[in-house]
């Protein structure tokens, strides 16, 4: 294994803080701004207007960087374990670490081109990081259930499918009555008539994102895990050669 490893629980953590913060400063900022409503904007709707759009672009760029890093260094973990002890085709790990990265590239695209400027671009890049954000936590989720218990445990598999399903569940509804809006726009009135394929589409739209903050979560343990393994082989190496 890279040594480089070792030292990388911090990277699923820092993603997790750095998204949470870039969603709700984002909020926050173009709520009192008053460029949107309060009561369930889009999470692109919070990061269209300056000064907000610039602070939403800057952090879900980095955020994608993080998202990236933590993909790959997860992908050398399995890989590791794999190796170690087979339990899945590496294959399966690869086509998930793909996938995972296309969804990041999803990322950049939307902090990139604003959903009023861009709106085909945007959308496209947001329909990437969902759906294949979405994918990469189910196949994740698989590989956990197929790595039990020797590498995870059953509890940790059991949330990471839950907030898989949860998350699976959302991005369909969100991309359906999404698809159903005429018209892209920052303010709702409850009267108009695509005022509740707004809000269904946009309550599935933080459910998924937040269920991608949270399935990182659950990498932190196993990142800490394989580094202290790595530092006890080191030590027992040292040993050895002594």
């Amino acid at each position: 294994m890279l040594c480089f490893l070792k030292g990388m629980a911090f990277v699923p953590f820092l993603l997790v803080t750095w998204s949470s913060a870039a969603f709700i400063i984002s909020y926050v900022v173009a709520v009192l701004s008053g460029h949107v409503n309060p009561f369930l904007p889009y999470i692109s709707d919070t990061g269209t207007t300056p000064p907000e759009s610039g602070i939403f672009g800057f952090m879900i760029n980095f955020s994608a960087f993080l998202g990236a890093a933590t993909m790959y260094t997860r992908y050398k973990i399995v890989e590791k374990q794999n190796q170690t002890s087979y339990f899945s085709t590496p294959v399966f790990n690869l086509v998930s670490l793909v996938l995972g990265l296309v969804g990041c590239i999803g990322m950049g695209i939307v902090a990139n081109f604003q959903e009023l400027a861009v709106p085909v671009v945007h959308d496209g890049g947001a329909l990437l990081a969902f759906v294949c954000g979405v994918v990469y936590t189910l196949l994740q989720s698989v590989i956990s259930y197929k790595s039990c218990p020797q590498w995870n445990s059953l509890f940790t598999c059991h949330i990471r499918m839950a907030i898989s399903a949860v998350s699976c569940a959302a991005v369909v509804p969100m991309i359906a009555c999404a698809s159903l809006i005429s018209i892209t726009k920052l303010e709702w009135n409850p009267k108009e008539k695509d005022y509740i394929y707004h809000v269904v589409s946009a309550i599935c739209e933080w459910t998924v994102a937040f269920g991608f903050i949270f399935y990182f979560l659950t990498f932190i343990q196993d990142f800490q895990d394989e580094g202290q393994r790595e530092t006890r082989r080191d030590i027992s190496a040292m040993l050895d050669c002594s």
